[in-house]
Parts: C-alpha cells; structure tokens; sequence
C-alpha cells in the first residue's frame, strides 16, 4: 500500500483543476485520475484546513483540498498529545475483523471472558508455537483468542497448506495445537478463508508473526506473555 502511495503522490504533484471551489468532489476526482483502481472507502476533511482524509481499507493518507498534493504519514494532535491516524488505522482494523467474522477464525474462549484479541498466526513460526503453547495461561487471565492464519512463506507453501489442512480438519482447534507441537496434521482441502486471512494481513501491513490485534484495533507485534498482555488491554479499556 505504501509503495502505491509514494508513486502515485509523485503524478499528483503535476494535476490541476479548474473548479472555482476546491472540495471532497475535487479530492475524489484527483484520486479516481491518477489510482483508477483504487478503493476509497471514505474522503472527509481532516481537522487541518485545507487537508481531507482519505481511507483505503486500513490505510489512511491526506489530500490537499485542490488535489494537487498527497500526504502520508501520522498526523498529531499537539495540544492532546494524541495520534489521530493511528486512531483512524485502529477504527478500520476493528471494521475489516468484524467483516471477515468470527466464524472464519479458530477461537479458544475462557468461561470467562474480559478481553478479546484476534492474532496472526504462522504454523511455524516459533513464537506463535510458544504462545499456542501458553494457550491454557491467555484463557486463565480471560483472554479469548481468535486466530487468523497468515502463512509469511506465501501461497501454496508448506505452512499454507498445514493452515488448509487444519482449517479442514473435522476438530480445527486439536488440528491447530497438533500442527503447533509439529506434529502430523492429515492433509486435506476444503472452501477455507485462509487466503481472506492474508490479504487482510496485506491490508494491516503485518510483516511478523504472531501479530496480536485488541479488540479496539490496537496492533501488537510480536509475542506477548499473558499476563503483560493482559495489562495492556485493561489498560486500553481504561484510557479516555
């Protein structure tokens, strides 16, 4: 997505218009002539004059007004010390999760639940197979985990297929603790969301594995032990 950006905010250095009023009409059409493919889900002013924010699945960037110049990166409230982009990157992150649904992940639930994270996970990676390993302590301290498969050896690699295989297993959670202890998963095929699993870790811009995301759209890479997860997201529940 960054890539895509950075080259197309060089050819709108070089675009003009002639409407006598710069507005979210003169942004959408600045963007539909140099990123004809581009999806945008939504165009607003931003709180400085003069900047619109545009949102692309999880991304987020600003356009000038006139459409002539592109901005990315994080914009700052100062005064309240706050990161409005990162606000916005989280509000996305919680919409694309509850599109894809609970019922395309694989989901270990306490009794008692009092957070949720969902977490990107590769097969083999080593600290995704420590942190399957302490499932029994996320759960102990009411944490519900909701995994999404994110194979970082691509499509149609080893760990893609054990994600497949898991998936269409008849028990998905035993196939998945088996695979994580490396042991034999039966392979097999079926309708499965793992390639859903890695566009969307595309969209988040996830480059590791496990990636853990709270239920407020907070990104959390890398392993986190229970107990020091657990204290992170009491504490995102208790910010203003």
């Amino acid at each position: 997505m960054k890539k895509i950006i950075t080259l197309a905010a060089v050819s709108l250095l070089g675009l003009a218009f002639s409407a006598a009023h710069a507005d979210e009409n003169t942004v959408k059409a600045s963007i539909a002539k140099s990123m004809p493919t581009m999806k945008v889900d939504a165009i607003k002013p931003s709180e400085v004059k003069g900047l619109y924010e545009v949102s692309v699945g999880s991304s987020v960037f600003y356009v000038s007004e006139d459409g002539k110049y592109l901005l990315e990166g994080h914009l700052i409230d100062i005064a309240a010390r706050k990161d409005l982009t990162e606000g916005r990157h989280n509000d996305a992150h919680v919409k694309a999760l509850n599109k894809l649904g609970v019922d395309k992940m694989i989901v270990f639930k306490p009794k008692t639940s009092k957070y949720t994270v969902t977490v990107f996970t590769d097969i083999d990676c080593g600290y995704c197979r420590k942190l399957h390993s302490e499932i029994d302590t996320y759960l102990a301290e009411g944490i519900t985990i909701q995994y999404i498969f994110f194979p970082r050896s691509g499509k149609d690699t080893d760990s893609y297929k054990k994600a497949v295989s898991v998936w269409c297993a008849d028990d998905r959670k035993a196939a998945l603790t088996a695979a994580k202890k490396n042991e034999a998963v039966k392979p097999k095929t079926c309708d499965n969301p793992v390639d859903e699993h890695m566009k969307l870790a595309g969209e988040f811009e996830i480059n590791g594995t496990p990636t853990i995301v709270s239920e407020k759209g907070q990104v959390y890479p890398g392993y986190l032990p229970a107990k020091q997860l657990a204290e992170m997201l009491k504490g995102e529940n208790e910010a203003k």
